[in-house]
Order: structure tokens, then sequence, then C-alpha cells
């Protein structure tokens, strides 16, 4: 069932505002002296992400998921939800000079054959377009975005890849459509439909389009101290790629001084829309509830040159309250290799009335990570454990576990799972690199699950110069071993082409 919130209305006076500025001219140009702008960027604890080019402000997750990053596509860490990118000092003379679009293109073709041989089998095509403005006296942008994804191949019998609308339909909706706040330098207001990446509500963007929130969200970052840096601010223009390929924008490094920072956050989110949906629901609606409540979200991080820690809390009344935490330190062990270290710890529990279960429930899981980049290589291991009365879940994103992996969570309670992971950036070619992983799972709680083993294998191509600059191409693939219940193994395979154009 659809529902129409205030947050839209709250849009469509934001439309009719921008109608106006428009209609104005020079009577709403810029201040022609050095201005901060907020700029959102990929999520460490913060709420805030969007959809837009990166030099518009507006930003996409970051470049997790490479063979350099260990972060699974579709999870955010917490270290990049609070990831709030500096008001930067550009000259702005017209907010409507400074507008900018971008259209993201996309093919995707997916093919899973599960534990019963049932096939889910499709190839679709659509991506987005995006629009940002600039800042309309200094202080107030807009954005909006529309998504779409269309049948190629897609036979009726092999439904269920989420690439299109049930049914293997296609589908084309207005995912975004917000407005900006900067109250003061590194302080800021997001009201509307936007995408957002946090731990446990992220635009989770592995198939055609991503998820999307109604939502109103504050956001900042503190300084705890000064540093030279702080006399001139200049844009860093990084640019990455997505776990799709798509082109975003970096997170601004912590200065080379260490200058501790706090960023936090603090929003309401009432509505998403899935990733293959052409419509907003609550978000307990969502989750499994038959209640039209939003979720209530605060969250801090911490940071000092490579040391960070945080939380973040989600509450849906009479639904279900989530608890993460996440910390992450450096060793430097020689010149070259310097060990990262990571922690986190997940509490969930029904609250209220119950009402997305029908009784009480509670899960638990924490994990550790260790990783040693070496030159154009990057090896991981982590460890995690689940455990409580019920499985852990995820309604609104991609699950943030250090062995969630491309198919399965290992997640379940009492299952403990063990991942090891080598990635390599081709030199000889740019934007080149692989990866290849393996998990092991121990027996969960239920006498009706088992034990599960994963392995996957991944190739991209992104050139980051030259003509061809803006493409991705992507290959994937995994195999899941299942020890019980008398079935084969799980296979799925998936093909991506990203193409960006900025105008």
């Amino acid at each position: 069932m659809s529902i129409r919130t205030s947050l839209r209305d709250y849009a469509c006076t934001a439309v009719a505002l921008l109608t106006v500025l428009s209609s104005t001219g020079t009577a709403f140009s810029q201040r022609e002296n050095n201005i901060d702008v907020w700029m959102a960027a990929p999520s460490d604890l913060t709420l805030a992400v969007t959809q837009v080019a990166p030099d518009l402000t507006v930003t996409q997750v970051a470049p997790t998921d490479s063979a350099l990053t260990s972060t699974e596509q579709g999870a955010t860490p917490l270290d990049e939800s609070f990831d709030f990118r500096q008001w930067q000092l550009e000259k702005r003379r017209q907010a409507l000079k400074d507008t900018k679009f971008e259209l993201n293109l996309r093919t995707f073709y997916f093919d899973r054959s599960d534990f019963n041989s049932s096939e889910k089998q499709a190839w679709a095509i659509g991506g987005w377009l995006g629009v940002k403005t600039g800042y309309f006296l200094d202080h107030v942008a807009f954005g909006a975005t529309v998504y779409t994804s269309n049948p190629i191949y897609a036979p009726d019998d092999r439904d269920g890849t989420t690439l299109l609308a049930p049914g293997q339909n296609g589908y084309t909706v207005l995912g975004e459509f917000y407005a900006e706040l900067r109250i003061i330098k590194d302080l800021g207001i997001t009201v509307g439909a936007k995408g957002y990446d946090t731990p446990f509500i992220n635009r989770n963007d592995t198939r055609m389009t991503p998820n999307t929130f109604e939502a109103i969200v504050l956001q900042g970052r503190t300084k705890l101290g000064t540093s030279s840096s702080d006399a001139t601010v200049t844009t860093d223009g990084g640019i990455g790629l997505s776990k799709d390929g798509k082109e975003v924008a970096v997170p601004t490094p912590t200065p080379t001084e260490d200058v501790p920072a706090i960023k936090y956050g603090l929003g309401y989110f009432y509505a998403i829309k899935e990733r293959n949906d052409s419509e907003f629901v609550s978000m307990a609606q969502d989750a499994g509830a038959d209640v039209q409540h939003g979720v209530w979200s605060a969250g801090a991080l911490y940071e000092k040159g490579k040391f960070n820690i945080g939380a973040i809390e989600y509450y849906c009344e009479d639904v279900i309250n989530i608890a993460y935490a996440q910390t992450g330190f450096e060793l430097p062990l020689a010149t070259d290799w310097r060990l990262r270290f990571a922690g986190q710890y997940v509490d969930q529990g029904s609250v209220g009335d119950n009402l997305l279960q029908g009784h009480s429930f509670s899960g638990h899981q924490f994990g550790v990570k260790v990783e040693l980049p070496i030159r154009k290589a990057l090896f991981t291991a982590a460890f995690t454990q689940a455990w409580g009365t019920a499985n852990l879940q995820n309604p609104w994103s991609g699950y943030p576990g250090y062995t969630s992996v491309q198919v399965q969570d290992f997640n379940r309670a009492g299952e403990s799972a063990f991942l090891f992971r080598v990635g390599y950036d081709f030199p000889w070619v740019d934007g080149l690199s692989a990866y290849a992983l393996a998990v092991f799972g121990t027996d969960p709680d239920s006498a009706t699950q088992y034990r599960q083993n994963e392995f996957d294998f991944n190739l991209q191509w992104g050139p980051k110069k030259g003509v061809l600059e803006g493409l991705s191409l992507r290959l994937r693939y995994a195999v899941v071993q299942q020890f019980g219940g008398n079935v084969d193994n799980l296979t799925d395979f998936r093909a991506i082409c990203n193409y960006v154009i900025k105008f």
C-alpha cells in the first residue's frame, strides 16, 4: 500500500520556491566573496548521502567493494556514515548557473540457481537522471532524481532477481526530491526523499536502482582543535567507483595534522522506496509490521587520524530497536606495512507491542577484522559470532557484518563465520582490479538450518582517465555450499555495466 506524507508536501513547496528563485535572477545571486558550501559525503555514521554528480555536492556511496577494500557491496561501515564533507569555500554568483545534471546508464544481468535448483534470471537496462542546484542565498539547494529499470530479457518463470518489479515488470519513479539547508558551517538539514548511507539505513545499491527514504535529517561535524589546513579549504574533487562501478565522490581525508573531530547525525525516516519498487511505504510496513511508523536514528563518531569509534541507534516504535557500534585503528609495522584493525557489535530486539513477530525477540553479533595492504594488494581476515533468540535483521539496508558477502550474511543465531580475502589492483591496466574470498560458517542454533560456506570471485574495470572515463564493467560469481538438507550448491552470476555522464 502506498502512502502520502507531509514530506511530499514539503517537496512541492520546495519546487514552488525554486520557481520563484529562478524568476528573480540577479536579485538572488550569490555573494561574490568566498562562501562555505555544505557537501554531504558517503556515510560513516552520518545520515546524508545522495545521488547527483560529486562536483554538485550530491554524492554516492564511497568506493567500497573494490579489490583494495574489504567492505562488501551494499554494506555501509560506521566510519563511512558520518563522513560529513565540509562546507567547501567556493565562489557562487548564481545558484541556477551552478545547477548540474548526472546521467547514470546501467545495464545488469543476473542469473541465480538456488539450493532447490529453481532459477532467477533477468537482464535489465535503465539507471537514473539527477539534478542538483547550487545554493540560493548561499544556504538553500534543491535536488531530484528519476530512476528507471526496464527488461531486456526477463522470463516470467524466473522472477525474483529484484532487478525489476515483481512479475518481471519495468518501473520508473521519482525517487529523490529534497531541499538542503545550510544552517552554519558544518551543520545542515535535509528534508524530502533522498538516498542515505548508514549501517542499517542505506541505499543498498546492489541492483538496478538504490533504496531512497523520505526523511528529515540533521548532521554536522565539529573539530576539536585547529590546524593549518583550516586557513584554506579546497574541494578535493576525488572521484571513485561505487560497488557497481558508479562514479562517486571520495570522502574528504582527515587532515594530516590528525586534528580530532566528532561527526554526528539525527534523523526521522518515515518511508522507504525499496530498490525495485515505485512507491514509498512506511518503514515499519517495509520491515513487516502492519503499522505506519517511522524510524528515529541518532549517532556520533569520534575520529583522530586512523583511529575512530562511534555508535548509532535506530528505533521503530512497537517494531524493533537496533544499536550498532564500531571502532577501528591502524598499527604501523614497517614503511609499507600497516595493519588495520576493526571491531563491530550489533544489538537488536523487539520493542513495545512486538508487532514485527508477534512476540519478543533479540539478536546480537560481534565481529573483528584485520587488513594488511601491501603495495597493490590487500589481505583481509575477519570473524563474526551471532547469538540470541532470532536471526539478525536488516530490513532497510544491506547487512554491515564483516562476513556478509555477495549472497549470504552469516548472521543466523548461533552462527560463527571466518572470512579470508585477497584483492589486487593491476598496475599495468588502468582501473583493472580483482578479488577472491572465502567464508566458512558453522551450524546455527536452529535444527532446520545448516552450515554453509561461500566462495566469491570479482573482476572490475573502471578507467580513471581518457575517453572511457566514467565507464565501469564488473563481473561477479559466487558459489554457496550447504551441508545438510540434500540440496545443490547455490550459484550466483552478475554482470554490470555503468556509464556516467555529467553535464
